[in-house]
């Protein structure tokens, strides 16, 4: 065989490997391809993890549906729809605060990613189940002094949320009553000496009865099963001739005793302005206090900002925005008050 021969030969052979190593490579990429185009859709089907909230609150969603539909509504406006990417575990005490520590239990065993709370109550049996899953408050007056957080700044530990105190609420109720009633001059102040903002609250009313030249008369309603307190607490309001009623009571007291409460206001003829909008839509006569549907819509910012990664030690306790004059003048009507036309004129609802 020639040199030629020989070189032609060689040659042909290397095409042939270079032929077959190519047909390796390109075998190698469609089987990749085929690979990667399968397994795609696969890993696309895993199911991603909803997350599931935990509420703890009062009464049922039946009752009040205004605040259900407002933390709702908050976590629309942020992308989460309940059912489809969010899934939210209801617990409701019914006025039984006993049944509080049970309730936080149970959520604490579901191990849902985040406890909403509403009221004092509910947020201290919430911190005593769990030092690990992240709560918000929604509704707790003094979250200092109530022992929850560290600060307002720097709340600490796991949990955060939105603080209802206003104590200069109470120095405009008395102001409030003191335009409905031009005469007053006794006014007898509900409170709960047991409530860790009561005493500011106190202090501020008193401020403003300097001002405005009323005397007031302290009851203290401290037990939230005992209708009796607050029957003693009318009796000594009338004995003592006082001419309007400003109640200081909140929480699982104020919600205990509000139909007792209505009930001896109307049979007293006494004006009474209580600081939410849910003790006059059930009957009372005036209210004066912080939008609760507001901090309850606002309660799923905090949701929303823990589920993406923050923590509730580093996110600061805010303050209430919206305030709101509510006047139901059936009971006005009941009691024969006539409420002054630019009191009315400044009311954000008036119920007739």
């Amino acid at each position: 065989m020639t040199a030629n021969s020989e070189r032609v030969v060689v040659s042909s052979q290397r095409t042939g490997e270079e032929r077959m190593i190519k047909n390796v490579l390109v075998f190698i990429c469609s089987l990749l391809t085929i690979l990667l185009l399968t397994g795609l859709p696969a890993q696309a089907q895993q199911p991603t993890k909803i997350p599931r909230i935990g509420y703890l609150g009062g009464i049922s969603p039946s009752i009040n549906p205004a605040r259900i539909e407002a933390f709702r509504q908050g976590l629309r406006e942020l992308g989460y729809v309940e059912g489809k990417n969010i899934v939210i575990e209801w617990r409701h005490h019914e006025g039984n605060i006993d049944r509080l520590p049970t309730l936080a239990a149970e959520l604490a065993r579901l191990k849902v990613d985040i406890i909403i709370t509403v009221g004092p109550p509910a947020a201290r049996a919430a911190k005593e189940a769990t030092v690990t899953i992240p709560i918000v408050m929604v509704q707790v007056g003094d979250p200092v002094g109530s022992g929850f957080v560290a600060s307002l700044a720097r709340p600490g530990g796991n949990i955060t949320g939105l603080s209802s105190l206003a104590p200069e609420l109470s120095g405009k109720r008395l102001e409030l009553l003191k335009e409905i009633v031009p005469k007053l001059s006794r006014v007898a102040v509900f409170g709960t000496s047991t409530s860790p903002d009561n005493a500011q609250s106190l202090r501020e009313v008193e401020l403003a009865a300097r001002e405005l030249k009323v005397q007031l008369q302290y009851q203290d309603i401290r037990d939230a099963r005992d209708p009796k307190d607050i029957e003693t607490a009318f009796r000594a309001a009338s004995k003592e001739r006082a001419e309007a009623v400003l109640m200081m009571v909140a929480g699982a007291v104020g919600t205990a005793h509000q139909t007792r409460i209505l009930e001896l206001a109307i049979k007293n003829r006494l004006p009474v302005i209580y600081r939410g909008r849910p003790s006059v839509e059930a009957g009372g006569l005036m209210s004066y206090g912080v939008t609760t549907t507001d901090l309850d819509r606002r309660s799923a910012y905090y949701v929303d900002k823990i589920l993406k990664g923050a923590k509730p030690a580093d996110l600061p306790i805010e303050q209430p925005r919206k305030f709101e004059l509510v006047i139901n003048l059936k009971t006005a009507k009941q009691i024969g008050l006539t409420i002054p036309q630019r009191v009315l004129g400044r009311a954000d609802k008036v119920i007739k």
